[in-house]
């Protein structure tokens, strides 16, 4: 113990010394000294009480200029869900960095320090967000990945979290981190385990004595219960063999309550238990009536059940067991969607339950998933996920927003051209599409837009999305040279016949200075406002481009995202509804425009801002060139609140001298 003191102090008294060099050195000189600084900084958060020295210093480290020409410099507009990234990351200057913002901010919080950017509460609210959203580096090891790909490193989030922890106090972790569950359930994501892992620490937080929780932790109830203990046949959480036991000696009676507790608690909260599973499968030998209870069907569900009946205890049989147990959710919705009633889809998913993988996908699978059940009906797990939630599609920490964006786009419109995609991905390893008549394989094509194979999706997009990226990436290389975005070509030809032919654009691509600004608000007004195109409804989704802006209004890059519909909110505000691929769609893009995700009209999967809001960060989008509005109907005031919001966030710089 006594050497580990020594080492520290020996490490701090360098450490002072390095920090008063940095702050004497002309700013030119800084950024050489900050490598060696890091690694100083590094080496004290795996020392015992490393933290706490950390915290000491966290001003006149800052003042120093460690943080300086880097996002960190400005906390106030750090986002919590990004820390993720950073405190998982192999690299050490990255890690370290986020460390010691967040032990900066800790020393704010605690009064410590008088930030002139972030007050005390800001600060706290920002790390208790970061505890719930990171939870699992406080109550469990690192994984063998994590050691493989941080090895050492990987200690210092979790040193750093138990510190925090026990400053600022669990219960405010638990609550926030229980609104956030609610936050992201709001959405509907396909990919839900990171959710039940939270949900899980909970309740391990819960029963654990030596955590104070206090008052908190109320709201949890719900959730543990929605996987633990649903009904009253599960509420010890006995295991599902002795639940399994139970259900024969149920009459039917009991087994109805058991299908409705179930059905009502998966409804609620999109998630589902694999007690679920178990109950779902007994009653395959009992009763269709009680079936439908269980998946908690609408008329609309019953009718698609019964006329299909044979393919859905098929799919029961194949899929459903407890460690797919979300599949339960999508089949349910998909019933909902009434999709099976277009004729290509029963028989396509009657190919997919016979379907032989391909070596590939089937390695893939379980790669990512584990082998606990077949690389089959894993598979099949995540069609009925997709079917039935096609706007719970996430791309994952990948720049493949275009092919999430296509996935979920088929499943919303053309299901069975998604199903046929996925039979070419899972059995060929190979997909075939079509530009301007000349063919375009995925084995043939160069690299797409990610660089390594994305892992971090759900079943239908770990197969999928790497052909699609390849041949998307193609598409684009065969527009070099044209006059003009290679959007206008490629969305038609990648997303579907229904993207409209018509395009149109607010900037010049060699200047990136805007071009026909009020032309292009007009044409937007013009076609899609309700208000300005003879109420014409969106009837197929159109793929639009946006320009993503951070929560100062900064420009930060181009994303693709999915027009859904345009119509009232309750409040009667007229409001864009969109899909955004990326994993967590509530976003704040600053000046005031915070993305809705639930509250404002929006169903399950949606994203809204109002119409103005939404124009102001549109860069492109496609039309019929045969319909449309007027575009001189469109008032002034209205082009003046879009421009307004223009001109103080991305297209600040982007207007023609």
């Amino acid at each position: 113990m006594s050497h580990g003191i020594e080492k520290l102090e020996a490490l701090l008294q360098k450490l002072d010394a390095d920090t008063e060099r940095l702050m004497q050195a002309p700013e030119c000189a800084k950024y050489d000294k900050l490598p060696a600084m890091l690694d100083l900084v590094r080496r004290v958060l795996l020392q015992p009480n490393g933290c706490a020295v950390l915290e000491d210093r966290a001003e006149k480290i800052e003042a120093a200029g460690i943080f300086a020409g880097s996002d960190w410099q400005t906390p106030q507009i750090l986002v919590p869900s990004l820390t993720t990234h950073s405190l998982q990351s192999a690299d050490a200057n990255l890690l370290t960095i986020e460390a010691l913002s967040e032990i900066r901010l800790l020393a704010v919080a605690m009064g410590r320090y008088k930030h002139a950017l972030i007050s005390a509460e800001q600060a706290h609210h920002f790390l208790t967000q970061v505890m719930a959203i990171n939870l699992v580096l406080l109550f469990t090891p690192p994984s063998e990945a994590e050691r493989e790909t941080q090895g050492s490193l990987a200690q210092i989030p979790r040193l750093l979290f138990e510190y925090l922890a026990n400053r600022i106090g669990y219960e405010h972790v638990i609550d926030q981190l229980i609104d956030e569950i609610w936050r992201i359930l709001q959405q509907r994501p396909i990919q839900v385990d990171a959710i039940k892992h939270m949900i899980t620490q909970i309740a391990i937080c819960q029963h654990n004595p030596d955590i104070d929780l206090g008052s908190s932790g109320q709201g949890a109830a719900r959730l543990v219960s929605s996987l633990y203990g649903t009904t009253q046949a599960c509420r010890e959480d006995p295991g599902v063999a002795v639940y399994q036991d139970r259900l024969l000696s149920m009459d039917n009676q009991a087994l109805q309550s058991e299908a409705t507790g179930f059905a009502r608690a998966m409804h609620d909260t999109g998630l589902v238990s694999p007690y679920h599973a178990i109950l779902l499968r007994h009653l395959l030998t009992v009763d269709d009536y009680l079936l439908i209870e269980a998946l908690g069907l609408s008329s609309t569900g019953r009718d698609c059940f019964m006329c299909f009946r044979q393919l859905i205890q098929a799919l029961i049989r194949q899929v459903i067991m407890p460690a797919t147990a979300q599949g339960i959710y999508g089949l349910a919705l998909m019933l909902e969607r009434g999709i099976l009633y277009q004729s290509p889809v029963p028989p396509a998913l009657w190919r997919q339950l016979g379907l032989t993988l391909c070596d590939e996908a089937q390695n893939r699978l379980n790669l990512a998933f584990g082998a606990q059940v077949s690389a089959n009906a894993r598979l099949l797990e995540g069609v009925l996920c997709i079917l039935g939630q096609p706007l719970g599609v996430g791309q994952g920490n990948n720049p493949t927003c275009q092919s999430a964006r296509a996935l979920s786009m088929w499943a919303y419109n053309d299901p069975d051209y998604l199903l046929q995609m996925l039979v070419w991905a899972a059995r060929d390893n190979e997909v075939i599409m079509h530009f301007e008549g000349q063919s375009i394989s995925s084995r043939e094509c160069q690299t797409g837009v990610a660089h390594d194979l994305p892992i971090d999706l759900d079943p239908v997009s770990l197969l999928l999305v790497p052909h699609l990226d390849r041949i998307y990436a193609e598409m684009g290389r065969r527009c070099i040279g044209r006059e003009g975005d290679p959007h206008r070509w490629v969305n038609p030809e990648f997303h579907g016949w229904w993207s409209g032919r018509g395009f149109s654009i607010n900037l010049d691509i060699t200047t990136g200075l805007f071009h026909d600004l009020d032309q292009f608000i007009r044409s937007f007004y013009a076609c899609y406002h309700p208000y300005f195109n003879g109420n014409q409804p969106l009837i197929h989704p159109q793929p639009v481009g946006i320009a993503i802006t951070n929560s100062a209004a900064r420009f930060i890059g181009w994303h693709a995202i999915t027009l859904l519909r345009i119509g009232l909110d309750p409040e009667d505000v007229m409001r864009v509804y969109f899909y955004n691929p990326n994993n967590d769609s509530g976003q704040n893009w600053g000046d005031g425009v915070v993305v809705s995700t639930s509250g404002k009209g929006e169903r399950f999967g949606e994203s809204s801002l109002p119409f103005a809001q939404f124009t102001s960060r549109l860069y492109i989008f496609h039309y019929d060139p045969l319909e449309g509005g007027v575009l001189a109907k469109v008032p002034q005031d209205e082009l003046d609140e879009v421009q307004g919001y223009i001109q103080r966030s991305w297209g600040i710089n982007r207007y023609a001298p």
